[in-house]
């Protein structure tokens, strides 16, 4: 069964944070230079959220605040929905088809140590049933 900590493996664990008073702005901004569609949104340290382009999008956008005023935690999501690295990639596909979101914080220990995308996912499985078929014909073909 693959999990989450073989995700992680093959991307790294690095962080991509944000201060829930930066404004918009800011935090698309970051987005953008660290080209991820997501970032942990941090209060004094902890982490409290996420705030993804998604939510630039319906709640900046769509009810019509600028991003140069709008503050990261008038539209970050709270509370965050995490996975472990435990958690089987099957497992992460569903939360994420279920709940509709794109990014998985992933929690070991009371602490966040990554963020899967569903990209991730997509790339992960592309790959194992690639290694799979490569396998099946190896032995279909006598090889």
């Amino acid at each position: 069964m693959s999990t989450v900590s073989q995700i992680l493996s093959d991307k790294g664990g690095r962080l991509f944070t944000v201060e829930s008073t930066s404004t918009v702005f800011d935090a698309i901004k970051q987005m953008v230079e660290a080209n991820v569609g997501a970032l942990l949104v941090t209060e004094d340290g902890r982490i409290t959220g996420i705030v993804t382009e998604r939510d630039y999008l319906r709640r900046v956008t769509l009810e019509g605040r600028t991003d140069k005023e709008a503050r990261v935690s008038e539209i970050m999501t709270s509370p965050l929905v995490y996975v472990t690295p435990e958690t089987s990639v099957e497992e992460c596909m569903a939360l994420m088809t279920d709940q509709r979101i794109r990014h998985l914080p992933v929690a070991q220990d009371g602490d966040i140590v990554g963020v899967i995308s569903i990209g991730d996912v997509v790339k992960f499985q592309s790959r194992a049933q690639s290694v799979q078929i490569q396998y099946l014909t190896e032995y279909i073909t006598g090889r």
